[in-house]
Order: structure tokens, then C-alpha cells, then sequence
């Protein structure tokens, strides 16, 4: 049961994950950076310290315990998400939002998956397990469901465009791509990396809350590389003042929709966190069905929010294809985990 109850967990942070981009399209005035800077700053700095001082009993007794080779190596593994969640956000001006998602998405989610027991040494025990088959399984369909979205994504833009994003260019876009999926898998193995922090929290009485402790450090990684990515931005085109006005009456707004995002995005990982701890002998696996969730639940949120009204019918049955093999890859990472639990 408690496995079913962390996939429950998942589900919910993979919502946040799935909305977190929506706020953006409320937001005018700004350039990219000043809403991307404001709410990275909600998501990778002020919630991880506010919701890690409410959930972490004695945790200034925790800090000082915890190893510091786990506090370092989880902030610059942080750190180099960081830099790939930027390479994410400018491979999508060049091959647009279904490409770079169907490509960073499908790489971080094996490679994430797969990292942490191949550096300790235990892919041997697994593979050795019960519930192998299903999990590996899980891992590979989930990975095709993510190419097969990624297509349907590409065919809606041609179907309501007539062609690719403007300044489309795949020589740019598609390395891009490759360094942003690789290095937000790192994001995966800054927590396991941290675990070792989150174990103490435990034993002060965190509970389930342990992992939260662990954001301080993977959180604040990523908002370090992000801070100064986009000041050199804000000094490049003089940007500085738009946290001040926005060109119209808008500035209250756009400053609630970055906060929106930031308030989303930590979400995912907070209820990530309540599900990880609840997956039995297999934690390694819940970037995966993190991964596969986020991919499926923002499909499902664009046929809520009509993006595939008025496409072909290839590209329906791409889409219904997709995500009925990414359904597929939850239940069998489900059973995978259950049957060793």
C-alpha cells in the first residue's frame, strides 16, 4: 500500500510540474529573464529555507551533523541543473517547447533513473530482483511515450503553423537539447547525492518530510548558476529597471505569475519527496515515474486547455498513442516496485 500511496505522491508533484509553465503566458512587459530570475528565486531560494525551517525539527542541529562531502557534492550537482535548465530554456527558441521536451525530458528520465545505482555499484542486485523486468521495462516504455509526445507536439505545430518556430534551427537547438538532458538528470543524483543529510533529518523525527532538507543545497546549486546567467543578461540589454515597470499596469500581475511558477515548481518536488520515501527497496526509480508523470499530466493539461483543437488526425492518434504507452510505463514501474516492496 505504501508504494501505491508514494505513486499517489508522484502524481500530485507531477501536476505542479505540468502547470508550472502556464503562468508564464499571463506575464507581459518582462524579458524572459526578469520572470525566469524572480521565480527561480521563489523555488530555488526562499521555499526550499522557508519549508526546510517548518518541516525539519532541530534543523540547525541537522546542518551541523550532516556530512560535508553530501552538502557539497548535492549544491554543485544543483548547480549544474541549474545551467541545464537554462540550456532548456533557450533550446526551445530554436526547435520549439515538443522537440527539446520529447529530447531533454526522454534523457533525463533513463539517464536520472539509472545514474544513482550505477555509481553505488547495486544495477547488479536490482537486475537480480523480482520486479526487474517491469522496472526496466517501465524505464524503456516510458522513454518511447516521451518521443511519441514529443512528436505528436511537433506535428500539432506544424498542423496549426504551418512550419516550425521562427528561427527554427536544429544544428543549434538539438545540442542544446543533449546538455539539458543530461544535465537535468543531475538534478536526480544531487538528491541522492544528499541522502546522507535527509537521514539525519530522520532521525531528529522528520518523517517523511527528510528530503526537504536536502533542497537547501540542490535548490540553492541551481539558483546560484541561474542568478548569474540572468544578471549578465540584465547587464547585456539594460533590463534592470523592468522589475519596476512592466510597459503597461501589469506589474502586480506578472510578479503573482512568477511567484506562481516558483510556488509550482518547488511543489513538484516537495510531494516528490513524500513519494520517494515511499517506494520501497526501489527509490532509484521515482525520477523515472517522476519523469514519465510530468510528461503525461502536461499532455493530458493541453487537451484540457484545447492546444490540440483543430489538428489532424495523425497527430490525435500520435498523441493517444503516447500516452497510453506512457500509462503503460507507470503501471509497470508500479508493479516492478510493488512485487520487491
Amino acid at each position: 500500500m505504501e508504494v501505491v500511496n508514494g505513486i499517489f505522491f508522484h502524481a500530485m508533484g507531477a501536476s505542479g510540474a505540468a502547470l508550472c509553465y502556464t503562468p508564464q503566458k499571463k506575464v507581459s512587459g518582462w524579458s524572459w529573464h526578469t520572470y525566469w530570475l524572480l521565480q527561480a528565486a521563489v523555488c530555488w531560494l526562499l521555499l526550499p529555507v522557508l519549508v526546510a525551517w517548518i518541516t525539519i525539527p532541530q534543523l540547525m542541529q541537522v546542518l551541523q551533523e550532516a556530512p560535508a562531502g553530501a552538502m557539497q557534492r548535492s549544491f554543485l550537482l544543483g548547480m549544474a541543473y541549474g545551467v541545464g535548465g537554462t540550456a532548456f530554456g533557450i533550446a526551445i527558441r530554436y526547435v520549439g517547447f515538443s522537440l527539446t521536451y520529447a529530447i531533454s525530458v526522454g534523457i533525463s528520465c533513463v539517464l536520472g533513473t539509472l545514474l544513482p545505482p550505477l555509481v553505488h555499484g547495486t544495477l547488479p542486485e536490482i537486475f537480480a530482483a523480482g520486479g526487474a523486468p517491469y522496472l526496466m521495462s517501465g524505464v524503456a516504455m516510458g522513454a518511447v511515450g516521451i518521443a511519441l509526445c514529443g512528436l505528436a507536439g511537433r506535428s500539432k505545430e506544424k498542423d496549426l503553423s504551418a512550419g516550425g518556430p521562427s528561427g527554427f534551427s536544429l544544428a543549434k537547438g538539438l545540442p542544446l537539447c543533449l546538455l539539458s538532458g543530461v544535465l537535468s538528470a543531475l538534478y536526480g543524483f544531487s538528491l541522492d547525492q544528499g541522502q546522507p543529510i535527509a537521514d539525519i533529518a530522520a532521525r531528529h523525527g522528520a518523517g517523511s518530510f527528510q528530503g526537504n532538507v536536502i533542497y537547501l543545497f540542490s535548490n540553492t546549486g541551481a539558483f546560484l548558476t541561474t542568478l548569474v546567467y540572468c544578471l549578465y543578461l540584465h547587464t547585456k540589454e539594460k533590463t534592470f529597471d523592468e522589475y519596476a515597470v512592466a510597459g503597461n499596469s501589469r506589474l502586480t500581475l506578472n510578479y503573482a505569475m512568477a511567484a506562481l511558477t516558483g510556488i509550482l515548481w518547488y511543489g513538484q518536488f516537495f510531494f516528490y519527496g513524500l513519494g520517494h520515501v515511499r517506494m520501497g527497496h526501489f527509490k532509484f526509480s521515482s525520477w523515472a515515474i517522476h519523469m514519465i508523470m510530468l510528461v503525461l499530466l502536461s499532455a493530458v493539461t493541453g487537451l484540457f486547455l484545447k492546444e490540440y483543437a483543430n489538428v489532424s488526425s495523425k497527430t490525435m492518434r500520435t498523441l493517444w498513442l503516447a500516452l497510453g504507452v506512457l500509462v503503460a510505463a507507470i503501471l509497470l514501474l508500479t508493479y516492478g516496485n510493488y512485487v520487491d516492496a
